[in-house]
């Protein structure tokens, strides 16, 4: 695991770049440059260094799944039946593509799950099927979201 207490030495240009790219990361940095008044160069080496630190970890397309015919939003508290299982049961949910997000967590459950399913049918097929499934599951409690209110990053 990598260390996270590490402090990073972002400087104002360094969020104002990151700022620019969360609103829309296809922009091209000759743009960025332009906005912050600075050579393409610049932003380009500073990219680099935030990507050697870890700090940018790659862009995403973000697809809408209900465009796409995927209606269920839900959320998964497992129970594993001993902690020493979460490896291996890490590794299996992995194979499963409708488990969207997969956290370790504290409190009740051991790990806390975003599934994304076509509809009721499909999510009772993964939950039954392959969710079960899992070596190490003990069981799950099921939370359907009915409207997604907020969903962003971390502001700078």
């Amino acid at each position: 695991m990598e260390n996270r207490s590490q402090n990073f030495e972002l400087d104002n240009l360094d969020t104002q770049i990151l700022s620019i790219l969360m609103e829309d990361a296809t922009i091209p940095y000759t743009e960025i440059a332009k906005k912050l008044i600075v050579s393409g160069g610049t932003i380009h080496v500073r990219m680099k260094k935030m990507q050697d630190m870890n700090i940018i970890k790659g862009s995403h397309l973000i697809i809408d799944p209900q465009r796409i015919g995927y209606d269920i939003c839900a959320f998964l508290g497992i129970y594993l039946e001993k902690g020493s299982q979460y490896k291996d049961a890490v590794e299996n949910l992995k194979k499963i593509k409708e488990v969207v997000e997969l956290h370790y967590t504290t409190g009740s459950y051991s790990m806390f799950a975003k599934i994304i399913c076509r509809d009721t049918n499909h999510l009772r097929q993964v939950l039954n099927e392959d969710i079960q499934g899992v070596k190490g599951i003990q069981r799950t409690e099921t939370l359907i979201s009915l409207e997604e209110s907020i969903k962003r990053q971390i502001t700078l």
